[in-house]
């Protein structure tokens, strides 16, 4: 009896790839570039399932051109690149890996955070440039973290666990997410309006979903809330702020930095943007650790096999 078909749209650990030959013919695009257009069109054909990036736009065209689809599993959380509602309609299960990317994740926003207070990048820049001629009263200042106000905008599961970590470094917490189950969050954590965030914290971490609600969530209106001393970090998705917005309150002053790991027009990053000194830019590497990217394969792994063996998946959104 023969396996039923996958198409993979990008290499993943070994031990998941391992995994989904157990039970499926793997397609895989090899490539360590987002898979064309025409390659994916023609790889759902005869496809039963499909495991796929958030750099893949899975839309009514790509579903149509899948009759045999029987589920699309997301590598990622987030699972915006996905016409849910008509794979919903179809029948297609849609999963997505929530869970194993959380602490990794917050580490990396914890990382962006301590990074630009106190301007780690810029000062290896300067070292490098071969500018360090010896220790001066001002050189490369930056801003504490212990005993600051923290702000979290999207109170989900990295949000928790930032907040969590907030704890070491004697911070208040503010969060702003108006569907958060207030009951289950500690009680020193103080739910606010996101203008008032925006007013009294000294960081500001975003970890919203990317819906129609929060697209340019943070723009001109926001930063100019915002404290001078402000530092803003996006690990969630990049249109959750006006990114030109935050290129005039980076080149303005109006606040101090800002780090970032997520772009608007992702891989496009404005020009403006690479620029400036006082901004952090990363390649979308909030979950790149070994341990998070395998459980995030095996996850994705489980996910299409269980909805082809026709079990529950461990993570089905739809």
């Amino acid at each position: 009896m023969s396996k039923p078909k996958i198409f993979v749209t990008r290499l993943l650990p070994e031990a998941a790839l391992r995994r989904l030959e157990e039970v499926f013919t793997v397609d895989l695009h090899r490539e360590n570039s987002p898979v064309p257009r025409t390659r994916l069109l023609e790889a759902v054909q005869d496809a039963e399932a499909l495991l796929c990036l958030l750099t893949d736009a899975i839309d009514r065209e790509v579903l149509d051109a899948a009759p045999r689809l029987k589920c699309v599993s997301n590598y990622a959380v987030g699972y915006n690149n996905i016409d849910v509602d008509y794979a919903t309609q179809r029948g297609i299960a849609v999963c997505n890996t929530p869970g194993v990317l959380t602490e990794t994740t917050a580490d990396l926003a914890w990382a962006l955070l301590m990074d630009c207070a106190r301007r780690i990048a810029e000062s290896d820049r300067f070292v490098r440039a071969g500018k360090f001629a010896g220790w001066e009263p001002l050189l490369l200042l930056g801003h504490d973290v212990f005993g600051k106000t923290l702000g979290i905008v999207g109170m989900g599961r990295i949000g928790q666990a930032v907040a969590c970590r907030a704890a070491g470094f004697n911070m208040r917490v503010l969060f702003y997410d108006p569907s958060a189950a207030l009951s289950t969050l500690p009680k020193d954590w103080e739910s606010v309006s996101l203008e008032e965030l925006c007013q009294k914290s000294d960081f500001i971490s975003v970890h919203a979903p990317l819906t129609p609600q929060t697209q340019h969530l943070i723009g001109a209106r926001e930063f100019a809330l915002m404290k001078p001393s402000a530092i803003l970090i996006n690990t969630a998705r990049g249109p959750i702020l006006d990114e030109a917005a935050l290129v005039r309150a980076l080149r303005e002053n109006r606040i101090a930095g800002a780090g970032l790991d997520v772009y608007e027009q992702e891989p496009q990053i404005p020009a403006e943007l690479l620029a400036l000194d006082n901004v952090v830019l990363l390649p979308h590497i909030g979950s790149a650790s070994i341990e998070t990217r395998t459980k995030m394969g095996l996850l994705a792994a489980e996910n299409a096999i269980a909805v082809i063996q026709g079990r529950t998946p461990p993570a089905r959104v739809n």
